[in-house]
């Protein structure tokens, strides 16, 4: 009877060691993965910051750059056409029935340390509506209808006079992307435009010269 009371007094014993064993081993396991999940939670919260102290600090950079930067900053790149005469376009380079939506011919002399320009035309009196966009423009004798379509639709204003201003920016270093839409209003031009004076790894001091040209068209002359 003892020995049989002893036998089972024992296997209770281990059990309950057994279950202690299991159990501690339970909240080890535990408190490892919520340790683990912390870490995780910590090292997503460091990368989001990260990005967004990275992103803020480009934006501040651009938002600078834009607010400090003027033509005055650099030389002037003196632009001559043979579509400008007197002040007015020649109405074969407008995109009207009498003209024949071919862009105009430009010239200007190389600025030392440029790679490439971008040159721009814009309705003045439309919301710098964008006649003309192309950026890594390696020549700088554009002969007449240089540009193609996708660069380059003529005026073609509604009625009445409008100006139409060409820029043609020497860049340092080419860039991917250059400020707005073509064939489009941009109402932020006049702020934009020279944003790539900003390199695609975040560098300023990109534009080298600047040039511009300008005149009016009437529609229906």
């Amino acid at each position: 009877m003892k020995k049989k009371l002893l036998v089972t007094l024992c296997t209770v014993a281990a059990l309950s060691v057994s279950a202690c064993g299991s159990s501690s081993k339970n909240d080890v396991e535990s408190t490892k993965a919520t340790v683990s999940k912390n870490e995780e939670v910590k090292q997503t919260e460091n990368t989001d910051a990260e990005t967004i102290e990275a992103t803020t600090e480009k934006e501040t950079v651009e938002e600078t750059t834009e607010a400090t930067f003027s033509e005055s900053d650099v030389a002037a790149i003196e632009v001559k056409s043979k579509d400008l005469h007197d002040g007015v376009w020649d109405t074969k380079i407008t995109n009207t029935e009498e003209g024949s939506n071919v862009s105009p011919q430009l010239s200007w002399e190389a600025v030392e340390g440029a790679d490439s320009y971008v040159v721009y035309m814009v309705d003045n009196t439309a919301g710098s509506w964008m006649h003309w966009k192309s950026k890594d423009v390696k020549k700088t004798k554009l002969k007449q209808g240089w540009a193609d379509s996708e660069e380059y639709v003529g005026p073609y204003p509604p009625g009445g006079t409008h100006e139409y201003e060409i820029y043609v920016i020497a860049l340092k270093n080419p860039v991917s992307e250059v400020y707005g839409e073509f064939d489009k209003s941009n109402i932020g031009f006049r702020d934009n435009k020279f944003n790539c004076n900003i390199t695609d790894d975040g560098e300023e001091g990109n534009i080298l010269a600047i040039g511009t040209i300008k005149g009016t068209y009437t529609a229906g002359e």
